[in-house]
């Protein structure tokens, strides 16, 4: 018996760390939402529609079909049965997919297709508003959080490894402005479920963090 797992936050919370090294550990998949924004992107871009044609985005995003598989460990996008990992990381599939998934027709569809895929695998989701827009019944909800200074530092160290320039302070102003955005906006604030359990991962480990997931299946 499989278990779904839905786990949102504030940026840089590690969310996406956390979620792809419990996949890992138990062998579920994780969905890629992002990715999957891109492919639809993608799509758009292919029909050659543009970024302000919000009518036309709407009128075309029910005939995307995006999913997600694993082979030999790699994650693979598929949009209308063709594998396009090599196609959506572009900087133009980027900025498509930065105005796009903002339209509520596309958010709509990716839902439903996100929904699809957790009813036949185990799935490990993370994002805004998974447990309480996209999967509302998954079996373990988690909203990991971690001090603003915190999740500001450890952006820095990212920054730093990759050998950018930064500013910690700036960094930190631009997450708690972040928060807020995510709030308050209007479709699909960033909120912590119900019946969510609330891990603040200050003090913790990433492999802490995904053991404490782990441990909430009863699986």
């Amino acid at each position: 018996m499989g278990c779904n797992i839905a786990i949102d936050g504030p940026a840089g919370a590690g969310k996406s760390t956390i979620a792809k090294l419990i996949a890992k550990k138990k062998g579920y998949i994780y969905v890629d939402t992002g990715a999957m924004y891109r492919a639809m992107a993608l799509y758009f871009t292919e029909l050659g529609i543009g970024a302000d044609e919000q009518d036309k985005i709407s009128a075309a995003a029910p005939g995307a079909d995006v999913t997600i598989t694993y082979e030999n460990g790699e994650q693979i996008v598929w949009l209308n049965g063709k594998n396009v990992n090599g196609l959506i990381r572009t900087e133009a599939v980027g900025k498509m997919a930065s105005s796009s998934s903002a339209n509520k027709d596309v958010r709509k569809k990716l839902v439903e297709l996100q929904q699809q895929l957790a009813k036949k695998e185990s799935v490990v989701m993370d994002g805004r508003d998974i447990g309480t827009c996209v999967l509302p019944d998954a079996d373990v909800k988690v909203y990991l959080t971690a001090d603003s200074h915190v999740r500001a530092v450890r952006r820095y160290e990212e920054l730093r490894a990759k050998g950018q320039e930064c500013d910690l302070d700036v960094i930190e102003k631009d997450i708690i402005e972040r928060d807020y955005q995510d709030m308050h906006r209007a479709l699909s604030p960033l909120r912590q479920a119900e019946d969510a359990v609330l891990i603040d991962s200050s003090d913790m480990s990433i492999e802490q963090v995904a053991d404490a997931v782990i441990g909430m299946c009863k699986s």
